[in-house]
């Protein structure tokens, strides 16, 4: 759209402003607002190439300007600058989104470059480290030039960066040998840098999920962690100062009690300095490690302009700012935490003083600027556009008027589509209208061109008109979203990794307890064993080889299992017990499976277009997942036999929008559909969504539920039975034996776990010969879908919506300022807020808490002793915006979406589980405003243990980690029980969730006699060779742990190269043990599939013995053809119904009679394929 920018340019009064802005040191610039006041700006930006910083008043401000400014300045050119205006959350512990977004932004200023960064005044009042020190903690490494390890690891701490064993996200680093791997916060991928010596031997980006290097590159920068680094140099340094002001304050405390409280809270931070290592609660001392204060100002560049938006605001918040951060020194001084005439934030007006640069303030209105001298003031003038609704005449006489006046009018569209069809419009009502390319605009004329402008606007001396879709048709257009940069949905990686201490079950032994891995020598032969502890401290010791034995035990509560008896019985009885009670379902599984394949129903014609019409009518970017799911799901309708299809996404991941895309699929062939979904409040959600959603469409939508009078009802069933209701959504009321339907073609089911048996029999008969839809947001294991594959088809939606921000999560003291901040916060910008509060017996008290703490809110309150109806009733208001603070025990109602909620606190949250937690945190952050998840805790309570490893793991989880696993995990395991009925829950746990579904997908497979399973036997390979993974290639157990694992789970050649290449990747090169390690798992893989028992070595001879039906199967011939290509001697003969074969070894390398082993494997089993197929 360059050239609406052009046109401006050239235009009176931005013209003037272009001109002068280099000449005078402050000006003012009135009137504009909105879009506008964004195309101005990116006017500016555009014709003088230079930097601008835009000062805003608060956080929420700031990022609707990134939206606003995302269409008209590039992608790299354009930064935000988060920081939150609560000094509470700005000094806790916080989620690592706004750090990264910080960091970039610094190093985008330092580079001089032009474009925008938008600070907002909590950003300018920061305090930084110097320039210069920022500048000197990043580094650049090419590739062939050089990097010192010796001085490295301290280096990178110095930058913020924490060491692990294996760098999974940003801001971790490794090193292993000559590998080091670092995530750096600006990278979308972690850079793994391969040392030869000192020399760097390759650089490049491997995926932190899978550790596999994705692609080279020549070079990268290496930046800061963080914002403010500390550097060891810097704290010890400082360590003196502190110490002087720390008995300074202790001699002012009279009090001993008060004393020891001070010293207690004070050591760790003393340490910290003494020794030079960075913890989170250095951010409250920051001002005695930067010896001079700076701000972002400071990183400017000389040429760069500071445009000030909405001045008089930035003030009245600058002023809110200093009480808050007064009120908040004085809580803290009382908690003892600080110490006293500490600085935590830059002087805004003394930042203001000592710019030399140009500053453009912008305000609407003159006045409120105070004693602010000016050397100039330019007065736009900006109207906002008007709303024309659809009326074309009140369109064309404005057209008209403008045309006449010489504006030139330009109408927005979001793509060529669109463009088309206002044209069209416009020519039906005889207004001329051209369609142009953004950058050939012309003066004078009326066009349209594809863009987005938040807002329509007419500045009437620049002679420019510029009008969106929402102007003229009251349209929402789409927007397109912006990149994030740290991906909002970790994928689930595997939580199977196996931590000492874990339970484990072993197929042959039952559950015991998982020890470690040690390496045992026996007759001088080096091996890798896992040990195990049984019942009454009998230990096993098992061979890695035999890994695929073993399985974590997960179960559906994290609860304690029994330990088995080594020897004992009752782990044979227990399997014997769970696999009958397996069978059952199984065979219930079929007889559903081969029922559903006889039935006949309505075969759907394929899309039209009205359904594109409908769906381009969508005003967000669908998700890749949304469109797989709505193609699954329109395919299964087009077919003759009944669809059963089961939609899997989290609450807010747009499941109701591909319900929606198929209900009107079937409402447009003259069927009829039918919602149902569990509770009236999410009856009424549904309903509301629809009414808007098929607003332009003849479609008739009814509603059953509690909230509808008797007469809307009786007018509701009798339209269903003549055909005049298209849609019903409800209750269990549409269950009832009084609603006919005339056609019913659609049944969707949302949430199918929370209805009672008699609705779930009563849905079975409607179900038979319908199309049937049922949507869940319980995530569902995915070892259970492959079992329940052949008889549910499965839609998954996985990706979160395109413009959901993560929500930033902070883990802080109980706190009442800062809980009334936040929600002041909140109910500022129009939002509500959740507050968790765990006790029955005292919600009431709480609330009356909050109503004094703040007087505006409205506060309301839930529990579950509640009646149904007055919790819905709650509930109901709440959505409704009758309250601003919603106080409640733990039921914040499943399904239903409230995307207006995006403020949560957590009481006492060391009391709760991670997956409450995770629960919990989900319910806000459903819109594209950045939410906020406040994790509180007790203050000084000395905490048990557990609770303080929960605050860790919160701690921890505030960065999507592994926290969010485990939570992931217990909810898919609650899936897998509701899927399969509640009785489940107990044989599960018997066993482990592992080895359930093992059986379970065993039995449906054999009862359905899909692919009988190959027959394969298993192989005992005792070589005596060294074949392990040494400590000094991987010292870290869980990965040792993983690649055994890969070794084990070979499954074809392919596979075997591939692990090579992830090894040498990963660790780099190996030694001869682990070469022989991988062959072994080669000769073990073919060796099985070759029908082949045992593989012996005994001095020079190595014996290889096939299994009875294995001898039976393989003629003698076929033994010499595949011994053809082995040159040792061999012998052939047969033993008890056996076949062996004695290969005689003279000294051959290992490596090669290793090759020679796996080379008459492989094609012994290249006979038995031919003879299968």
């Amino acid at each position: 759209m360059g050239d609406i920018r052009k046109i401006l340019a050239n235009a009176p009064d931005v013209g003037a402003l272009l001109s002068q802005l280099e000449q005078h040191q402050s000006q003012l610039v009135t009137g504009l607002s909105g879009s506008a006041r964004t195309l101005v700006l990116s006017t500016l930006v555009a014709e003088k190439k230079k930097p601008f910083i835009i000062v805003t008043h608060n956080l929420f401000h700031a990022n609707q300007l990134m939206e606003d400014f995302a269409d008209w300045v590039p992608e790299d050119r354009l930064h935000l600058f988060p920081v939150d205006e609560m000094i509470y959350a700005e000094m806790s512990v916080a989620s690592p989104e706004a750090r990264a977004e910080r960091v970039a932004t610094l190093d985008f200023l330092l580079s001089e470059k032009y474009g925008v960064v938008i600070v907002p005044l909590a950003g300018v009042r920061k305090l930084l480290p110097p320039k210069a020190l920022w500048k000197s903690a990043q580094f650049t490494i090419k590739q062939g030039g050089e990097l010192d390890l010796t001085n490295l690891a301290q280096r990178l701490v110095d930058m913020g960066y924490t060491r692990q064993q294996l760098v999974s996200t940003p801001g971790e680093f490794s090193i292993r040998g000559g590998i080091v791997d670092i995530y750096s916060l600006t990278e979308e991928f972690p850079v793994r840098i391969d040392l030869f010596d000192t020399e760097v031997d390759s650089l490049r980006y491997f995926d932190a999920a899978s550790q596999r290097s994705i692609q080279t590159i020549e070079k990268i920068t290496i930046l800061p962690a963080s914002d403010t680094v500390y550097t060891k140099e810097q704290l010890t340094a400082a360590a003196p100062k502190f110490s002087k002001a720390v008995e300074r304050n202790l001699g002012l405390i009279q009090d001993a009690a008060e004393k020891q409280t001070f010293t207690r809270q004070v050591t760790p931070i003393s340490d910290a300095f003494q020794k030079g290592e960075p913890i989170d609660e250095l951010t409250m001392f920051t001002d005695f490690i930067y010896p001079e204060k700076s701000s972002v100002l400071d990183y400017m560049s000389k040429k760069g302009i500071i445009v000030m938006d909405e001045y008089p605001r930035i003030m009245d918040t600058d002023r809110r700012l200093n009480e808050e951060e007064a009120e908040w020194v004085t809580s803290k001084l009382s908690e003892r935490r600080i110490l006293q005439n500490q600085v935590f934030s830059n002087n805004f007006r003394d930042q203001l003083k000592n710019l030399s640069n140009t500053i453009l303030y912008f305000s609407v209105f003159q006045k409120g600027m105070g004693n602010t001298r000016f050397n100039q003031i330019h007065a736009f003038q900006y109207r906002n556009m008007q709303q024309f609704f659809g009326q074309m005449p009140l369109l064309k006489t404005e057209m008209d008027r403008w045309i006449k006046q010489k504006n030139t009018v330009i109408i927005m569209v979001p793509n060529a589509d669109r463009a088309k069809k206002v044209q069209q419009t416009f020519k039906d009502f005889e207004i001329t209208s051209k369609i142009v390319k953004p950058a050939r605009l012309e003066l004078e004329k009326v066009q349209i061109v594809e863009g987005y402008v938040q807002s329509g606007f007419e500045m009437p001396t620049d002679k420019l008109v510029v009008i969106t879709e929402r102007e003229l048709f009251n349209k929402v257009t789409k927007k397109t979203a912006r990149r994030q940069t740290l991906s909002n949905a970790e994928r689930l990686k595997s939580y199977s990794e196996l931590n000492p201490g874990d339970y484990v079950v072993h197929v042959n032994h039952g559950i015991g307890k998982y020890t470690g891995m040690e390496t045992l020598e026996i007759n001088g032969i080096y091996q890798d064993y896992m040990s195990i502890i049984y019942k009454d401290e009998a230990k096993l010791f098992i061979p890695v080889t035999q890994l695929n034995l073993l399985q974590k035990y997960v179960s559906s509560e994290a609860k304690t299992p029994k330990v088995n008896k080594l020897g004992g019985t009752e782990w044979a009885k227990t399997k014997k017990k769970v696999a009958t009670k397996i069978e059952d379902i199984a065979d219930e599984l079929i007889e559903l499976y081969a029922s559903r394949e006889q039935e006949v129903g309505y075969a759907f014609s394929p899309d039209d277009a009205y359904q594109e019409e409908f769906e381009n009518a969508f005003p967000y970017t669908e998700t890749d997942d949304q469109l797989r799911s709505t193609a699954e799901i329109k395919h299964d309708m087009e077919q003759k036999k009944p669809m059963d299809r089961l939609l899997v996404g989290d609450v807010g991941y747009g499941k109701t929008e591909v319900a929606m895309r198929a209900v009107f699929k079937a409402v447009q062939e003259g069927k009829q559909a039918a919602f149902l979904v569990p509770t009236t409040i999410l009856a009424q959600q549904h309903y509301e969504t629809m009414l808007q959603r098929f607003a332009d469409f003849p479609i008739e939508i009814g509603l059953l539920s509690r909230f509808r009078t008797k007469k809307q009802q009786n007018e509701t069933i009798a339209g269903l039975k003549k055909g005049q209701v298209d849609i019903v959504i409800g209750t269990h009321r549409i269950l009832s034996k009084d609603i006919e339907f005339q056609d019913l073609g659609l049944l969707i089911v949302d949430e199918e776990q929370r209805f009672g048996v008699k609705h779930k029999e009563k849905l079975k008969q409607l179900k038979a010969q319908v199309d049937v839809l049922t949507l869940t947001a319980t995530p569902i294991p995915r070892t259970l879908h492959m079992s329940m594959l052949g008889v549910r088809d499965l839609s998954v939606i996985e990706t979160p919506p395109a413009n959901r921000y993560p929500v930033q999560t902070y883990v802080m003291e109980q706190n009442l300022g800062a809980v009334r901040e936040a929600v002041e916060r909140e109910m500022a910008r129009g939002g509500q807020v959740f507050y968790l509060y765990n006790r029955v017996a005292t919600i009431e008290k709480k609330v009356d808490e909050l109503q004094q703490l703040i007087p505006d809110a409205r506060i309301g309150y839930a529990h579950g002793q509640m009646t149904e109806g007055q919790l819905e009733n709650t509930l109901f208001q709440f959505i409704e915006g009758e309250y601003d603070v919603l106080v409640t025990t733990t039921i914040i109602e499943t399904g239903v979406d409230m995307p207006n909620v995006n403020t949560l606190f957590v009481e006492n949250a060391d009391h709760m589980g991670l997956s409450q937690l995770y629960q919990l945190r989900g319910r806000v952050g459903r819109s594209n405003r950045v939410a906020y998840a406040y994790f509180l805790y007790q203050p000084n309570k000395v905490l048990n243990e557990v609770s303080e490893k929960r605050l860790q793991a919160i701690k921890d989880f505030t960065e999507l980690g592994s926290g969010f696993k485990i939570a992931m995990r217990d909810l898919s395991i609650r899936g897998a029980g509701n899927l399969l009925g509640s009785q489940q829950h107990g044989f599960i746990d018997s066993v482990g969730f592992d080895l359930y579904s093992e059986m379970l997908s065993e039995a449906v497979a054999r009862k359905r006699g899909m692919d009988p399973k190959e027959e394969k036997t298993q192989v005992e390979i005792d070589l005596g060779i060294n074949a392990y993974l040494p400590g000094t290639y991987i010292e870290d157990e869980r990965q040792k742990i993983e690649i055994y694992k890969r070794i084990r789970e070979l499954r074809s050649h392919e596979q075997y190269v591939e692990l090579q290449d992830d090894l040498i990747d990963r660790f780099g090169e190996y030694a001869d043990e682990v070469a022989d390690l991988l062959t072994i798992g080669l000769i073990k893989m073919y060796g099985e599939r070759a029908l082949i028992e045992t593989v012996k070595r005994s001095k020079d001879e190595i014996e290889v013995t096939f299994s009875i039906s294995g001898t039976q199967t393989l003629p003698a011939e076929e033994v010499f053809r595949a011994l053809s290509e082995v040159p040792l001697r061999a012998n052939v003969a047969i033993k008890k119904e056996r076949l062996m074969v004695t290969l005689q070894l003279k000294n051959e390398p290992t490596y090669q009679w290793l090759g020679y082993i796996q080379k008459f494997a492989q094609n012994v089993v290249n006979y038995r394929s031919k003879e299968s197929d």
